[in-house]
């Protein structure tokens, strides 16, 4: 990977090589986090520290490949076929009415927008929903990181009382087996298996779909080579998102989405509710640990934080900083962050979310159940 000239003379000017003069930008930096220490304390309000510029930070950043592939779950085909209509099938849910697209909805960045999805009966959800894009880079899945994988997690929310509501695995199954499309669907995807619709294969199938949700972005033709893949202003923020120490978390692939981190690190978030990964795990250790989230589509997957309480970029840069990196961004370092993250808005594989014609039920297919 060859990196742009423009960012390589951003980045000696950081560490002080270049020749050039600093412009008021760059003449003062928030304390670092670098990927290999801990975050920087801030030495008090308003006053920032020098740059010090880590370059691992920089090289940290990949580009998304074609799919997310899994070794104990090779993407075939038929696989993909299967899992595409299983995730718009509303006859996965215990009154017919929600799928898997109705909170992941794939034409708006995989979110519905909502602080918290309507499930069934129109009930919601304890966290927001967050974006199914890219999720296969994930260290884990949901907020609190209790599914290892794509395929495991596809097994929750259909049975979640709260979510599609199935009573059990064999419901889903019968109501598969009812549908003849499905059992021919099932075979082709699963053909060495004596019995193909079985609740694991169901799941394997949507994980094959969901990996190769991906969207490259502007962002991922930079860090290829392609100098004039953003503008001036947001390679300025690109910079600006490394010095403030954003990348402690959020680097790799997804930009987020490989680590676990207490959310209030530095300062503490206070009203904070929700116990995060110790709801799982039930280790001390875990008590208000999250996941963090992938920054692809961004821009898009308002409203943030598990909870689902700010709507704008603007608000969360400036909490991430404080509470996280113990900076107090000034407003011209969080105008610059937001616009490099609006580089991270991908193109949507129009192609390949588009809902298929699903199979009609058949007299034998279980019916809603509106309890």
């Amino acid at each position: 990977m060859r990196w742009p000239s423009s960012l390589i003379s951003v980045l000696l000017v950081a560490a002080g090589l270049g020749a050039c003069d600093r412009s008021p930008e760059y003449e003062y930096q928030a304390p670092t986090a670098s990927t290999t220490g801990k975050p920087a304390s801030s030495t008090g309000a308003g006053e920032l520290k020098p740059l010090v510029f880590d370059q691992n930070d920089v090289k940290s950043f990949k580009v998304l490949p074609a799919k997310f592939e899994y070794d104990k779950n090779p993407i075939t085909d038929e696989k993909v076929t299967l899992g595409r209509m299983l995730w718009y099938e509303n006859r996965l849910s215990k009154n017919h009415d929600i799928s898997c697209n109705s909170c992941h909805d794939l034409s708006n960045y995989g979110v519905d927008n909502k602080s918290f999805s309507s499930g069934h009966k129109g009930q919601l959800g304890g966290r927001n929903s967050p974006s199914a894009y890219n999720a296969g880079h994930h260290i884990a899945q949901f907020w609190d990181g209790r599914a290892a994988t794509l395929e495991d997690q596809a097994k929750g929310p259909i049975l979640n009382p709260v979510e599609m509501a199935m009573p059990d695995e064999k419901r889903v199954i019968t109501t598969l087996k009812s549908i003849p499309e499905y059992v021919s669907l099932f075979k082709a995807a699963f053909p060495d298996d004596k019995e193909p619709i079985t609740y694991d294969n169901m799941a394997k199938a949507i994980g094959a779909f969901e990996r190769g949700l991906v969207t490259p972005s502007r962002f991922d033709k930079y860090l290829d080579g392609d100098d004039k893949a953003l503008t001036a202003e947001e390679k300025v923020g690109f910079h600006k998102f490394i010095s403030l120490g954003c990348p402690t978390c959020h680097t790799g692939v997804a930009v987020g989405g490989s680590t676990f981190q207490k959310l209030g690190l530095v300062k503490e978030w206070t009203g904070l509710k929700d116990n995060g990964r110790f709801d799982h795990t039930k280790d001390e250790k875990d008590k208000f640990f999250f996941r963090v989230p992938s920054l692809r589509n961004v821009e898009k997957t308002f409203p943030y934080f598990h909870d689902g309480s700010l709507a704008t970029l603007d608000e969360t840069v400036t909490k991430m900083a404080w509470h996280q990196l113990g900076v107090e961004a000034k407003p011209e370092e969080v105008k610059a962050v937001v616009a490099f993250l609006k580089a991270l808005t991908g193109d949507l594989p129009t192609e390949y979310i588009k809902k298929p014609e699903l199979p009609p039920s058949t007299p034998a297919t279980p019916k809603a159940d509106p309890t």
